[in-house]
């Protein structure tokens, strides 16, 4: 395996660990409720505009792994969209550049 592809394994694992160590005590305490976490995520004007901003890049990226897989037909990419919308753009995008960057056969 490449170097770049180990950089981009490795920051897709960290994108993976180091939000959800931040989201599990609110999880824990607050149960998973997706409105309260909406709401949590909302609760004042930088922290919407951070929410906005996130999730307009995940739609953005969602549609462009779309469109590409399609296109190289390579299916095992599309496991980015579930890691981008269950545990964010940090995982969720370098883990489609990982699958993406693998040889070809």
């Amino acid at each position: 395996m490449s170097v770049l592809r180990m950089a981009y394994l490795a920051l897709a694992i960290i994108g993976a660990i180091w939000p959800m160590a931040g989201l599990w005590p609110w999880l824990s305490a607050n149960g998973p409720d997706p409105r309260a976490l909406v709401a949590a995520w909302t609760v004042d004007a930088p922290n919407a505009a951070l929410f906005t901003d996130i999730a307009i890049s995940a739609t953005a990226f969602t549609i462009w792994v779309i469109a590409e897989t399609r296109v190289r037909r390579n299916w095992s990419a599309l496991w980015a969209l579930p890691a981008t919308w269950l545990i964010g753009l940090s995982c969720g995008l370098p883990l489609y550049l990982f699958l993406r960057t693998r040889p070809v056969r």
